[in-house]
């Protein structure tokens, strides 16, 4: 099967909305807490080994950044959230420019939401996904690092978390690693952007 994803690269960071293209394109957000593997993640998707930056230190990503897969047609990687080494004032600052991303982009199609599968549904997460039901927006999550559980944990989380969020989301278990469920994410966020 072919990757709709492999063509991605990536365009320009934004750390003002002014800095956002024109708001005529499909983009499809991607969040998550620091450490949740959203980078990995990406570059799973995209079939790309160092698309989007992997980091041994949380909070690396501080800017939306614009990955362009197809003409008018992009993955945005936004502020990993909710990790404490990064400044109040950063983090204050982050969650405006977030608040009215999502409350005024009219490109956002979708919002993927990246969760660690020993740790899913933080505080963060829901209010991520809070955003994306406000606006009436399809949201996925993907519970990642799953090759670290085994099969029946991998299935309790999964269906724990799908109990929860109800049809706020759908949900899979996903591993970068072990390349568990890359197809279904990619599918996914091919749909949504229209690929």
């Amino acid at each position: 099967m072919s990757n709709p994803l492999a063509r991605a690269k990536y365009t320009f960071s934004a750390h003002a909305l002014k800095q956002l293209p024109a708001d005529t394109c499909r983009e499809v957000a991607f969040a998550g807490r620091s450490n949740a593997g959203k980078s990995s993640a990406l570059n799973a998707m995209t079939n790309q080994h160092g698309l989007a930056r992997v980091s041994k230190t949380p909070g690396r990503t501080q800017a939306l950044n614009y990955f362009e897969v197809a003409p008018d047609r992009h993955l945005v990687d936004l502020p990993g959230y909710g990790y404490a080494k990064v400044p109040e004032e950063m983090r204050e600052r982050w969650k405006q420019v977030i608040n009215t991303y999502f409350h005024t982009r009219e490109s956002l199609v979708g919002l993927v939401v990246v969760m660690d599968i020993r740790h899913p549904l933080r505080e963060y997460d829901l209010q991520m996904l809070d955003y994306a039901v406000e606006r009436g927006l399809p949201a996925h999550c993907l519970l990642t690092k799953a090759d670290k559980l085994g099969r029946g944990e991998q299935g309790n989380t999964l269906l724990k978390v799908r109990r929860e969020l109800g049809e706020r989301a759908s949900v899979q278990v996903f591993s970068a690693d072990a390349k568990l469920g890359v197809d279904e994410a990619r599918g996914v966020v091919a749909r949504w952007l229209q690929l």
